[in-house]
């Protein structure tokens, strides 16, 4: 379900405009994609974890469906940024971006992660599905992406935010990513919108792809420290990895909205990080030892008992935020598809 209405986002009619003003519609796409039950099912047995289709919507721009006939338009498959969304399902702020992208000439896809599995939002409870599911969801849709002839393959950025922040990060990993889509095969970019970084790979190896994450230094759903770590990790496996704090932003600044706190938000910003080992077992403060079995709603559960769990949590702009963000987001996404 999408945060604007209460229509599956694939059962909308959805047109934006390309930048010579050419209406684009959304045609809905289909990915085959899995429920594993936690990282170790994932990273060992993909193949073996249970199956679900998702789906999204695609905006190609009008030269990669043969229709344009405007002299200098570029030839053969063109770059695509797939865009995953938090914890609210699709929103205005991701439908603004997709519509600020495809203006600025690039292709879009607009994942949902919740449709199929009938989920409204994980702002009150995030175990609904797992959070290896959320990066299973942009490594399969990576590979349906890839299989398009009108989209260049080694082109593919993806845009995360919040719950999809972590998604897109987790596809990243080389140890999550290379069981489910093969090694050599990556994301051109990952752009990391205040992502929750809870779970901190022990090897963060990202390969080729370049990460960039962007938070604000008041966000009360998680940790910008934790983010810190994880970006700055990765950055010492000698990847390019950057991160932007902006002053005076809480989580969701680059909505066109008011701040406000959503009540029955459930958070825990100051608990500590657990640790997804090579093999994908969990190694949490909070049990001995690292794990195979262990899933989210464990490691969750046992950090609320310590105290770490609060409802409310801010969300919205101030003057000035949502335009920093786009600027940010446009040229980050420009510098990973012509590096």
């Amino acid at each position: 379900m999408s945060e604007a209405n209460n229509l599956r986002y694939r059962d909308e009619h959805v047109e934006l405009v390309g930048p010579d003003g050419t209406p684009i519609t959304g045609e809905n796409l289909d990915v085959p994609s899995a429920n594993p039950v936690n990282f170790h099912q994932a990273m060992t047995t993909p193949n073996e974890c249970p199956p679900i289709t998702i789906d999204g919507k695609l905006f190609l721009q009008p030269d990669q469906l043969g229709q344009s006939d405007q002299p200098g338009q570029p030839e053969g498959p063109q770059p695509l940024v797939m865009i995953v969304p938090g914890s609210l399902g699709v929103g205005p702020n991701h439908r603004a971006h997709a519509a600020t992208l495809v203006a600025n000439g690039y292709n879009v896809f607009v994942l949902d992660p919740f449709g199929a599995r009938a989920v409204s939002s994980t702002v009150a409870n995030q175990t609904q599905y797992s959070f290896a599911a959320s990066g299973y969801d942009v490594l399969a849709a990576w590979k349906v992406l890839a299989a398009d002839n009108r989209i260049d393959a080694t082109r593919i950025t993806a845009q995360g935010h919040s719950r999809g922040g972590s998604a897109v990060l987790t596809a990243a990993m080389r140890r999550f990513a290379d069981p489910i889509i093969g090694e050599g095969n990556t994301l051109a970019g990952i752009y990391a919108v205040y992502p929750w970084c809870g779970y901190l790979f022990r090897d963060p190896s990202v390969g080729s792809t370049i990460v960039r994450s962007i938070i604000g230094d008041l966000d009360d759903w998680l940790s910008p420290q934790q983010v810190q770590g994880q970006i700055h990790a990765i950055a010492a496996t000698g990847a390019e990895a950057t991160i932007r704090i902006v002053p005076g932003a809480c989580h969701s600044f680059d909505r066109l909205q008011n701040r406000e706190v959503l009540d029955d938000a459930a958070v825990a910003p100051n608990a500590p990080a657990a640790f997804v080992e090579t093999n994908g077992a969990i190694d949490s403060p909070y049990f001995e030892g690292p794990s195979t079995d262990l899933t989210d709603r464990d490691v969750f559960v046992a950090a609320m008992k310590a105290g770490h769990g609060q409802r409310g949590a801010t969300i919205g702009s101030t003057a000035g935020q949502p335009e920093l963000f786009i600027e940010d987001m446009l040229a980050f996404h420009h510098r990973a598809v012509t590096v």
